[in-house]
């Protein structure tokens, strides 16, 4: 799975911003606006990755038990799942 093509993320002042341009600005009309945390989860997204993958590269990251970490990826992605940001 990976950000769908056209997803474009600007960082600024410790967040990310997200937006939909081109032909995804159909799928999906607003901002997103990330923490830390959500934002390190959607750049691992910008390439074909898997949960596991994203769960494994925060765990090393941040103070975070893996339980918590795949919680937290699982929530982020069906975020994303939902505003059609995921190509699987």
């Amino acid at each position: 799975m990976k950000l769908r093509k056209g997803f474009v993320t600007y960082n600024t002042d410790g967040k990310q911003l997200m937006v939909a341009a081109g032909p995804a600005s159909k799928l999906f009309k607003g901002m997103v606006k990330s923490n830390s945390t959500a934002a390190f989860i959607v750049d691992k997204l910008k390439t074909d990755t898997t949960i596991d993958e994203i769960v494994d590269a925060m765990t090393q990251e941040y103070d975070v038990d893996r339980e918590t970490a795949d919680a937290d990826v699982r929530r982020i992605v069906d975020q994303l799942r939902s505003i059609s940001a995921i190509e699987e």
